[in-house]
């Protein structure tokens, strides 16, 4: 049964007293949230498979688990999905799209000769829905990319077919961006590394950053497209080294203007991306986030309400980095009904968001300038029982999508509708 708005709304005032008690502004918090956008990656739709047939594996460390019914098979049964998913996430949001994601009509069309054209589909559906996209090369998933390099890789020919390629996905960002109107975030991973333990360490990382110079040699108007560049620590086939680490990348976005890219999953198990942002925005103007929710590896969980996402979420809006930090999802779970992963993940993302944007900041601020820690413990413990979830269910009542678990309903009904259809 639907939850219905008048108890909703009596839970909302309630809570919003309690909240305003602590000094905390509800329907300001609420008003920024929604100016928020989530970007929302493709691939979870269809497993990371794309459109370009080539036959080949995923492979460059990537693995997606699972075989649930109803996996996207073409553009248009994923922009079906994504639409499905976007009518359930409360707020205004972006697509994430990979360049493997190009509509050919059938031809094979090489990566490096991918034009703005074979995108022109993504960019109409985003136009129609007032979105924004982020695009991404892929250096993966391709027979140039068989022994996991390809932007350090020593073959002159085959570094100059993932440089062309990146050339030709930084035209097509622009392309995007200027077509709806925002920035395009055009954002490089690449799985290049080593399984075992490399001699040479230092050659890969030079020719990459010369393949990147010559990809990001051409000046872009900001207005249109953003360059991002995305670290890793390790994958499947590069325990032992990658190429493009944390320190390698963080480097390049500094000496070079970039965004930096930081992966919630990229990293060793027991460190955090939360407390990277401020240590990073110290010295760069902006940060893009891939949240994710890695399981002993990069193993790109769904996200959950969990503590790091929440520190993530504090770091962002305690920091007042909301408008330096580009957030985008990036997990992919075959095990379950695939639209329901969007929906609890970026429903999660944004739960975070929420939880920081109620904090009664100030307060706690004057009680760390005092160095009053017993005060600020006691409040930060006493936030975490506050009636959050009622200004949550009343954010959701008023974006007009579901309240509570109804959304589930309604994925069920189009899992029976639509997805158990596919063959």
């Amino acid at each position: 049964m639907a939850i219905k708005a008048r108890p909703v709304e009596a839970a909302f005032e309630a809570a919003k007293e309690r909240y305003e008690e602590l000094g905390v502004d509800v329907d300001r918090a609420l008003e920024r949230l929604a100016k928020i956008p989530i970007s929302l990656h493709c691939w979870q739709g269809d497993d990371v498979v794309g459109f370009e047939n080539t036959g080949e594996s995923i492979g460059g460390g990537l693995a997606v688990t699972g075989n649930y019914p109803g996996r996207a098979r073409n553009p248009d049964e994923l922009r079906s999905d994504l639409n499905k998913a976007l009518e359930l996430i409360p707020g205004s949001h972006r697509l994430n799209l990979h360049a493997s994601y190009a509509e050919t009509n059938g031809q094979r069309i090489e990566r490096n000769a991918i034009l703005p054209e074979h995108f022109r589909g993504w960019i109409d559906w985003a136009r129609d829905k007032k979105m924004g996209m982020d695009f991404n090369p892929t250096f993966f998933a391709h027979p140039k990319a068989a022994d996991g390099r390809t932007l350090s890789h020593p073959d002159e020919q085959i570094r100059g077919f993932w440089i062309e390629h990146g050339i030709a996905c930084r035209h097509i960002g622009a392309s995007i961006g200027e077509a709806l109107g925002t920035p395009c975030i055009t954002n490089v991973w690449i799985p290049d590394g080593s399984k075992d333990t490399p001699v040479d360490r230092r050659w890969p990382r030079e020719r990459l950053a010369r393949s990147l110079d010559t990809i990001f040699a051409e000046s872009i108007d900001p207005r249109f497209h953003r360059d991002a560049v995305e670290c890793k620590l390790f994958g499947l086939g590069s325990e032992a080294y990658v190429v493009g680490s944390h320190e390698f990348y963080l480097g390049y976005a500094l000496s070079r203007k970039k965004i930096l890219c930081l992966d919630a999953g990229h990293f060793h198990p027991t460190e955090v991306i939360s407390d990277k942002l401020s240590a990073v925005l110290t010295y760069l103007d902006e940060v893009l986030l891939h949240v994710s929710r890695g399981v002993r590896w990069d193993s790109d969980h769904v996200v959950t309400l969990g503590e790091e996402l929440v520190a993530i979420a504090q770091e962002i809006v305690r920091g007042h980095y909301l408008d330096r930090v580009h957030i985008g999802l990036d997990f992919f779970d075959a095990s379950i009904n695939r639209v329901a992963a969007w929906v609890i993940g970026t429903r999660n993302m944004l739960r975070a968001l929420l939880i920081a944007l109620v904090e009664p900041i100030r307060r706690l601020q004057e009680y760390e300038a005092l160095d009053n820690f017993t005060a600020r413990l006691a409040l930060l413990e006493e936030l975490k029982t506050l009636p959050f979830g009622a200004v949550w269910d009343h954010y959701c009542l008023s974006q007009n999508v579901p309240v509570g678990l109804d959304w589930l309903a309604e994925v069920r009904s189009y899992e029976r509708d639509v997805l158990s259809k596919r063959s």
